[in-house]
């Protein structure tokens, strides 16, 4: 893999955009769409918000100004188009976030790419019930395993408040596993 300095340089010239750009795809395109999809839930709306994304990126690279990495501006454009997609989709159907939250839940259920057990569906739904902050930040640092500096980074936000975040965030997933 070639440094995200010279990746960031080809995807701003014209004669390399095209290739680089692949490489950027085939790079991250599976850690921003298991990011999206633990937004979204599910797998189609998952792969619309990831090609949004892509596009995105592509558009808008030239005003990449490298003041951070160039993953954690992807995933902050991804986040972005995901809380996006998700207000849009709530407004659409004339539902509250927390209640589009609800049916995507159970859509997992019978969701043919949902590959988790009753515990892990249990999971979801616990999460589903966490202000769209505090799930960003558990589902960043629970599954993706980013640490805090790199969440600060693509949240715009300080450590602090992110380990608060995550601290109330599984207390309350604890508290809901014990009453379901």
């Amino acid at each position: 893999m070639i440094s995200e300095d010279i990746l960031v340089e080809q995807l701003k010239t014209e004669a390399t955009q095209k290739k680089a750009f692949e490489l950027l795809v085939n790079t991250y395109k599976e850690k921003l769409y298991w990011h999206i999809r633990r937004i979204v839930l599910d797998h189609d709306d998952t792969d619309d918000v990831l090609q949004n994304t892509f596009i995105k990126v592509f558009k808008n690279i030239s005003g990449f100004k490298g003041d951070s990495k160039l993953y954690s501006w992807m995933y902050r454009i991804a986040t972005n188009e995901a809380l996006t997609f998700l207000k849009n989709k709530s407004k659409n159907l004339g539902v509250t976030n927390s209640e589009i939250q609800e049916v995507l839940v159970n859509k997992l259920e019978t969701d043919v790419y949902f590959e988790g057990d009753y515990i892990q569906l249990q999971l979801q739904k616990a999460i589903a019930t966490l202000p769209d902050k505090q799930k960003l930040v558990f589902n960043m640092k629970y599954f993706q395993e980013l640490k805090y500096e790199e969440i600060s980074e693509i949240l715009e936000t300080s450590v602090g408040a992110l380990k608060a975040s995550y601290h109330l965030a599984a207390k309350k997933i604890e508290s809901f596993l014990k009453e379901h």
